[in-house]
């Protein structure tokens, strides 16, 4: 898909195993933007794995300057999730980010467009996506959208060895191969 706003040129197309060293580019520069530089550690192979390995887990669009252009402009990083109130699947933006010099000429609108149509065609019941308390901008654009930031969920969230803690009060159940778990007294 080529668009032309704002007097500027741009394409967004499904990424490709070509884009990884500019998808991860990008992805350290939303990094340093949120301020979190310092715990941003996945690696190009990383991205590779999840998008293009053998059991890929996410996917991504990228939006480049013009349809003769390589420049990468922005990303979306998405993959699914299931909601058992609606009993269909959701799409779930994990990562969105257009380098400051091309913000404000429709390339983040775009990019949303594009997953919102996949939404739609693939038959999810949401699609949704967290921002940042403090990213003002951001939340006003997607509330300009349609978008509903909603105030009442919060993200709970266990990393490392959080992870590992609750991970060791796991009981495998007896005959699974430690596949299964039983409930605890």
């Amino acid at each position: 898909m080529s668009v032309s706003a704002n007097v500027r040129s741009f394409r967004i197309a499904p990424a490709t195993g070509a884009d990884i060293a500019d998808l991860h580019a990008l992805v350290r520069a939303l990094a340093e933007y949120e301020r979190l530089g310092a715990i941003c550690t996945s690696t190009e192979r990383d991205l590779a794995d999840a998008l293009f390995g053998p059991h890929p887990v996410a996917e991504a669009m990228i939006a480049r300057l013009d349809a003769k252009s390589e420049e990468c402009i922005g990303f979306a990083l998405f993959f699914h999730t299931y909601s058992t109130f609606l009993g269909r699947r959701s799409l779930w933006l994990e990562d969105l980010f257009v380098k400051p010099a091309h913000r404000g000429g429709g390339v983040g609108r775009a990019l949303l467009a594009s997953l919102a149509f996949l939404a739609h065609e693939r038959g999810c019941g949401r699609f949704e996506w967290s921002v940042l308390d403090w990213n003002r901008p951001a939340i006003a654009f997607y509330e300009g959208i349609g978008a509903t930031v909603l105030s009442d969920w919060r993200i709970v969230r266990l990393t490392g060895a959080a992870i590992a803690q609750l991970a060791a009060q796991a009981v495998p159940q007896a005959g699974a191969g430690g596949a299964g778990f039983a409930d605890r007294p």
